[in-house]
């Protein structure tokens, strides 16, 4: 349970060390194909293990799933509006280029992308009944820690402009980076038992998926907006796919 604690953390962290490091041209370089395999290497995931482990745990009803992924689906639509984006890497240079977003921090930005975090981090549950979700747990930690990749990259970039310091940001990165383990730790030793037993996992399940699909499939159309094979994309998405496929 560690590891994935610690990886979850060390994959936002990291990521946050690389934008003070590498200028902004070579970030987007090679965050492009990352974008690219983290996007399929979810989607895949989510339709292969995610949705159908909330399809057969105990009091899961099918139909009840089906609402809870379309209110993760539109959910996610709605936060896309609050966090512009920023969970598949986007950020905004025009807005925040202004005097009045200097010296300020994006307080809805920031904890919505916390809670999306907490969400993400609440389904990794190894424990007693948790089938496949348990036997595939650090695929899935590692789908949600190369989500939060270019969701680290764009935010640490977006306070870095805002704020003028790479240090003063250092705080808010280090609750984003704590988010997910924080829901990884409640689920798995606060209410294990009461989410397996009540069949409010499944609900959280399909809610989570909806997110996924709506995020990985934004990724997935945003890499190729012109419609043109890119090689390195293309072999970065063909690589997530089959890495998903692997741990299955």
């Amino acid at each position: 349970m560690w590891i994935a604690i610690l990886l979850l953390a060390a994959a936002v962290l990291g990521a946050s060390a690389v934008v003070g490091v590498l200028p902004e041209a070579r970030t987007k370089q090679w965050l492009k194909p990352l974008l690219a395999f983290s996007g399929a290497y979810l989607f895949a995931l989510t339709v292969t293990h995610l949705l159908p482990e909330a399809l057969i745990l105990p009091r899961a009803t099918p139909q009840q799933v089906g609402y809870w992924v379309l209110a993760g689906f539109f959910g996610q639509l709605l936060l896309d509006i609050v966090s512009q984006g920023i969970e598949h890497g986007h950020v905004h240079h025009s807005s925040d280029a202004t005097d009045g977003g200097r010296g300020r921090v994006p307080l809805l930005l920031v904890v919505a992308l916390i809670v999306h975090s907490l969400l993400e981090g609440s389904i990794l549950v190894r424990g007693a009944g948790s089938g496949v979700v348990d036997q595939h747990f650090y695929a899935l930690v590692l789908g949600v820690a190369l989500h939060h990749v270019p969701a680290a990259v764009a935010l640490a970039t977006l306070l870095r402009l805002r704020l003028g310091s790479f240090g003063r940001a250092w705080p808010w990165l280090l609750l984003f980076a704590l988010a997910s383990p924080a829901g990884l730790v409640f689920s798995n030793y606060v209410v294990l038992q009461q989410l397996l037993g009540s069949g409010a996992y499944a609900s959280l399940l399909g809610f989570v998926a909806g997110t996924f699909l709506h995020v990985s499939t934004t990724i997935l159309f945003e890499t190729s907006p012109e419609h043109r094979l890119n090689w390195p994309k293309l072999g970065a998405t063909l690589a997530g796919l089959l890495l998903a496929l692997a741990v299955g």
